[in-house]
């Protein structure tokens, strides 16, 4: 098939980019599933999919766990999707022909949309169905046997206008913090998981952070309708947002949001100036005819999410369908103002009193050591770690694992333990556990030079009763709750 318009010869350069990076993408995301579902949606899991799957049916989140589940089909499925990943990633769908690469792709899109689709609380993020939107348009970007469809490339923009669009509306919408350029005097410290720079970046002089928000609102507001414009327009715009977006990675852990927006933006990118067009064969017909086709099933499943941005009651990553084509993205409509922490100690005493020595459990991404410094974890994504700071903001949020959560820990779970950075009962379990409630904020330039924290925790109070592995009547008037507060310790021993 000769259609001019149809090819898009001079984006190879920009497909190779997208689609390698996208195959990167989808094996961090199949090796972080294997590495954490055991404990957290396993047959023994805080929310196991065995009994999702009796309350849920196909036609409502479809999986191919809905023919049969066990945790060694799960860790099959999810070591299968990181194998042909790596693969894709290391150029195996540019070496067999354009059916087989697009069934590669389409593999690795059925495989992951089965993982979320049972992941429950753990794969409500907005860039899950960002990672399966943007794979099932992979499917349709071709090889290197034919040239890049113009249309795909179209589609890629407009799901980055959404991403881009969606999240400046949420945020101008939203908390008027973002309306009078402020927000970054909180954003930095009480996002959900700060990485190694968060301190310095809210540390940088207020005039900074106003123009940091305002330098957000031109990205996500007016660039993002650069992307149709005729090139090079359209090639400045998308730079435009890998520098924002490679801004963000470095102020925080956002699992693979940024690099897949990263990505999306090489959809706009001209790369003949680098390097010119090599050699592609004619497009076949059947190809054609399949973009064409999933063109227009994407701009009939655009209406709602279109319409959402154009509603004063707009809706923050939301899908639209079961299987996450066309979605609605945003992030931080709201910006937390304080940050709290739950703090999980445990103790090997078998009777609570006002001198039980409790020890704190250390996780490997959350602040917890006011000591430690944060992090890089991205685009690898701590499922733990990001819920227990929605935990910490709404318990009502966490009530269907937290517990079971404690119960595991007092078990010394293996899977559970694997979870965390640090076990302070290793061989023996401790025989109570519980949780407090402190205040964050990252300490000041004096304050860590003259004590070496970047942390500084105030405590609150118990986040919840003692959990017990026998039960057992503590002595009458005995505290079992609080402990003291810690300031700016070694965050090891609240009490």
């Amino acid at each position: 098939m000769e259609w001019e318009w149809f090819a898009a010869p001079d984006y190879w350069l920009s497909r190779l980019v997208l689609q390698r990076g996208l195959a990167a993408v989808y094996l961090v995301a199949f090796v972080s599933a294997a590495l954490q579902f055991r404990a957290l949606i396993g047959e023994r899991g805080l929310t196991p999919v065995p009994d999702f799957l009796r309350r849920v049916s196909f036609r409502a989140s479809p999986s191919l766990f809905h023919l049969r589940y066990s945790d060694r089909l799960f860790a099959s499925a999810a070591w299968l999707g990181a194998a042909l990943s790596a693969a894709v990633l290391l150029g195996a769908a540019d070496r067999v022909p354009l059916a087989v690469s697009m069934a590669m792709w389409a593999l690795l899109w059925v495989l992951y949309l089965s993982i979320v689709n049972v992941g429950q609380t753990w794969y409500a993020f907005g860039w899950e169905s960002l990672l399966l939107e943007t794979g099932f348009l992979a499917v349709f970007l071709g090889n290197a046997d034919v040239a890049p469809p113009l249309l795909v490339l179209v589609l890629l923009r407009w799901l980055l206008f959404r991403v881009e669009f969606g999240a400046g509306l949420i945020k101008w919408r939203g908390d008027p913090c973002w309306r009078r350029l402020t927000c970054l005097d909180y954003h930095h410290e009480t996002q959900p998981m700060p990485g190694p720079l968060s301190w310095f970046f809210h540390r940088l002089p207020r005039p900074l952070h106003r123009l940091e928000v305002a330098a957000n609102h031109v990205t996500q507001l007016a660039v993002p309708f650069l992307l149709f414009l005729p090139q090079p327009v359209a090639s400045f715009a998308g730079l435009a947002v890998v520098a924002t977006q490679l801004w963000l990675v470095a102020s925080g852990n956002f699992a693979w949001l940024n690099w897949l927006t990263v990505l999306l933006a090489f959809s706009a990118v001209d790369g003949s100036p680098v390097a010119g067009a090599p050699a592609h064969g004619p497009t076949p017909l059947w190809f054609g005819v399949a973009v064409i086709a999933v063109t227009v099933l994407v701009a009939v499943l655009s209406y709602r999410p279109a319409r959402n941005l154009l509603s004063r009651r707009q809706l923050m990553n939301a899908s639209f369908d079961r299987l996450h084509l066309v979605n609605t993205y945003g992030a931080f409509g709201s910006v937390t103002r304080v940050r709290h922490e739950v703090v999980i100690e445990g103790t090997d005493e078998e009777r609570i009193t006002d001198a039980t020595r409790w020890r704190e459990y250390g996780f490997k991404g959350k602040p917890g050591d006011v000591r430690r410094l944060p992090r890089q974890y991205a685009p690898y994504h701590l499922r733990l770690d990001w819920l227990m700071w929605f935990a910490a903001l709404s318990p009502s949020y966490a009530a269907p694992w937290f517990t079971r959560l404690l119960r595991r820990l007092l078990e010394n779970d293996p899977g559970t333990l694997r979870l965390l950075r640090t076990d302070p009962f290793p061989g023996t379990p401790p025989a109570h556990v519980r949780a407090l409630l402190y205040r964050y904020r990252f300490t000041t330039w004096r304050e860590l030079r003259s004590t070496g924290a970047w942390w500084d925790r105030e405590l609150i109070g118990p986040y919840g009763p003692p959990v017990s592995r026998r039960p057992a009547e503590p002595d009458a008037g005995t505290d079992t709750g609080t402990g003291t507060g810690t300031g700016t310790g070694t965050g090891t021993d609240a009490s």
